[in-house]
């Protein structure tokens, strides 16, 4: 059994390695994993180019997935482990799926929804709310998504 830590660190690991599934479709690679009891349930990268669809962020596939294998409407004791801090609408979602515990590795300062633009898994108007932590290998992901940027900014470059 993983102790807390080392759990977590494993958890967001599986994150990542779904994030770099994104890098093959040219999607934002972000990833999330959805966990109960130590088991992934669920899990999810971004496929928003891949399906031409806005919505299709990582932790809305990944709760689509977790929701799959449960009995139940609601991810009541679940975690989900997300690459970046999720955006309003994952936020959203993560509350509306019931889950009582965020874990994400990099803040989000220009669109994330779980405390750097606007805090919406806190907002005691909800009639839910869920734990936060962050920072668990925030370095890796903030490193990933940069560098996907940067190859992006460069092909862009050379096509014109």
């Amino acid at each position: 059994m993983l102790d807390c830590e080392n759990s977590s660190v494993y958890f967001m690991e599986l994150a990542l390695k779904e994030a770099r599934k994104s890098l093959k479709t040219g999607d934002v690679p972000i990833g999330a994993v959805i966990v109960r009891e130590n088991k992934v349930i669920g899990k999810g990268h971004n496929q928003v180019e891949m399906r031409s669809n806005s919505i299709k962020h990582a932790e809305m596939i990944a709760i689509e997935s977790a929701l799959k294998n449960n009995s139940y409407k609601h991810l009541l004791d679940c975690e989900i482990y997300v690459t970046l801090e999720p955006c309003s609408m994952c936020a959203g979602a993560i509350i509306l799926a019931r889950i009582p515990k965020l874990i994400f590795a990099a803040l989000d300062t220009k669109s994330g929804a779980c405390g750097s633009t606007i805090n919406i898994v806190h907002n005691e108007k909800f009639n839910h709310r869920c734990e936060v932590n962050s920072g668990i290998l925030a370095e890796d992901s903030a490193n990933l998504i940069k560098l996907f940027f940067q190859e992006l900014r460069e092909k862009k470059k050379i096509a014109n």
